[in-house]
């Protein structure tokens, strides 16, 4: 499928929604840490009752935005919530989600994980039909489109509205009536359906259904519709779109996603341990020690373990009081963190060959820190292998890798990258490999970012930071 270059334009985020529950507010502020590893920039809540919705947002995580004093305020019996990393615009507080507007239809609040990939032109379109946007993201698209259809449900306004929108998305809504959303027709990002006594519960990834107790009932479809009526607790379904087809993101599996969590009835975790016996078959290595880059090497690094007969272990402590390092939106900070997030355990490495398990390099510089950081502990020799294949495309979903001058292996061959990163060897799971362990087909997969063959056409070129002023 054609392309041209791209940059993201969107977000890869954490969703939450939760109906007809008296403490839904509480809920969705436990629901969004489970999603937390999602998105750290901001964070947000909006509830809906009798006194129509309420809605606090904040730069920061969960725990240390949310406090009992600015949950209070949030009565009603349905919430919404949102944890965000920027793709698309800056980290201004006036992209925190959820977004609210108000027009002819009432109160709307939504939240978007994912990438509209026709943006730029849907934006100018509607600025120059009048349209006046409050944000840089591309989020608060799809009210203006919903807030311009002259359909008088609202559940069908945003049927319209969708079907206008092309790209990686999922779209959570919350009215004064009704709680909606939507998972793109291609199925590339992953919502799910949960149940806590008798409120229904939706999010981006079941891990946010273990921290509240709530039982997973099933995965939205690709180009599945979910309204709930807030007054009956009636939840329908709708599949608004002719065609669809499931290209789960294959990073999901083997970065972004909890171990913890099931996506389309696969677990996580041993998606990610499969992926470790495969590397250990395809890149064997001679070594005293298998040590993961935690916290989402760790599962590969079992099963390279147990492959391998090398005795796993833990020589990199990780500190969980800073972000993940590769979600941070600035190469200055990527720098820092990974000084401040691991600590190598010298007694334990010193003279010792090392087989490091990382789940994928994508720029390198963390790579090459870390290996800096094992030296100097006094390990003798550091065998990397990586638990997805070469990452040689741009995502253009959502995933900040967004450009193929940011990839090292664009531009870089195995034995070079081993060379930048100061690793005595290097091996990377084939697709095949990666594709088996998964248990998926290839046709049902979005692995794009390895493969260059994206689901989604991208209709413009466009930049991060092109909706700011």
């Amino acid at each position: 499928m054609s392309y041209k270059t791209y940059h993201d334009l969107g977000e890869e985020c954490g969703i939450f929604g939760i109906t007809n529950n008296a403490e839904a507010s509480n809920y969705a502020y436990l629901g969004l840490h489970g999603l937390q590893h999602r998105g750290q920039e901001s964070c947000g809540i909006v509830t809906a009752g009798s006194d129509g919705l309420r809605k606090a947002v904040g730069k920061g995580k969960v725990g240390d935005f949310f406090t009992e004093e600015n949950l209070k305020p949030l009565t009603g019996t349905a919430a919404i919530g949102h944890v965000r990393y920027s793709t698309t615009g800056g980290s201004n507080i006036v992209n925190a989600q959820p977004l609210v507007m108000i027009s002819h239809r009432g109160s709307l609040a939504v939240g978007l994980n994912g990438n509209l990939v026709n943006a730029k032109p849907l934006r100018e379109k509607l600025e120059a039909e009048g349209s006046i946007f409050h944000t840089t993201t591309d989020s608060e698209i799809i009210i203006h489109l919903m807030a311009r259809s002259r359909e008088k449900n609202t559940v069908m306004a945003f049927i319209e509205a969708i079907r206008q929108i092309e790209g990686a998305y999922c779209y959570m809504l919350l009215t004064e009536k009704e709680l909606i959303a939507v998972r793109d027709p291609h199925g590339i990002r992953p919502l799910s359906i949960g149940k806590l006594g008798d409120s229904h519960v939706i999010a981006s990834e079941t891990s946010a259904f273990d921290i509240i107790a709530a039982e997973h009932v099933r995965d939205v479809a690709a180009g599945e519709v979910i309204s709930i009526d807030l007054t009956t607790n009636e939840l329908r379904s709708d599949f608004p779109f002719k065609e669809t087809h499931e290209h789960m993101c294959l990073f999901e599996y083997v970065y972004f996603a909890k171990p913890s969590s099931d996506i389309l009835g696969k677990s996580v975790h041993s998606i990610r341990y499969k992926s470790g016996i495969t590397l250990a078959k395809e890149y064997p290595a001679k070594a005293d020690l298998v040590i993961p880059v935690p916290d989402s090497g760790v599962s590969a690094a079992l099963g390279f373990s147990d492959a391998s007969g090398i005795p796993f272990t833990m020589g990199l402590v990780r500190s969980h009081y800073v972000g993940r390092t590769f979600i941070e939106p600035s190469q200055s900070i990527r720098g820092l963190g990974v000084r401040l997030k691991f600590a190598p355990i010298r007694k334990l490495l010193d003279g010792k060959r090392i087989v490091l398990i990382e789940d994928s390099i994508v720029r390198g510089t963390t790579s090459l820190r870390i290996i800096k950081m094992l030296r100097s502990a006094g390990v003798k020799e550091v065998h990397m292998r990586i638990a997805s294949p070469m990452v040689k495309f741009p995502c253009f979903y959502g995933i900040d890798f967004g450009t193929y001058e940011e990839l090292i292996a664009n531009k870089k061959s195995v034995s070079e990258i081993a060379e930048m990163i100061n690793a005595d060897s290097l091996g990377f799971i084939s697709l095949p490999g990666l594709r088996e362990a998964s248990g998926f087909a290839a046709n049902e997969l979005c692995d794009a970012c390895f493969s260059g063959r994206y689901p989604v056409a991208v209709e413009e070129s466009h930049s991060k930071l092109a909706f700011e002023v």
